[in-house]
């Protein structure tokens, strides 16, 4: 299984961004999916995730009503729409599916 992440970037604080990942390689649609970060100096931490149906999300405090997961199993994908943004988000993104991790994507949050 190979997962590719993808959207980072830098961006001014209060502005968005979408991570899109897509996984190849194997089965998608009966695993539930995840993003992770990683600051500087920081653990990784599960900020979102989302069942193998879809139907049920998991997000951390410090991202909840600013960060939506969704997952397009007809395109192998799942997305995280990341809306005002804040330096404090600033961490390396990475995609997973149990036992898989994605190369990961940066974002960075000025101020």
């Amino acid at each position: 299984v190979q997962l590719q992440a993808s959207g980072g970037g830098l961006v001014q604080a209060g502005y968005s961004l979408r991570l899109s990942c897509a996984a190849s390689g194997g089965v998608f649609s009966y695993y539930g999916m995840g993003w992770f970060r990683q600051a500087p100096g920081k653990e990784r931490e599960c900020v979102a995730a989302i069942s193998w149906t879809g139907v049920r999300e998991y997000y951390t405090d410090s991202v909840k009503g600013r960060f939506t997961i969704s997952r397009d199993d007809k395109k192998n994908t799942v997305s995280l729409q990341m809306n005002s943004l804040r330096p404090d988000d600033t961490a390396v993104y990475y995609c997973w599916r149990a036992g898989f991790w994605g190369q990961g994507t940066l974002v960075t949050v000025s101020s």
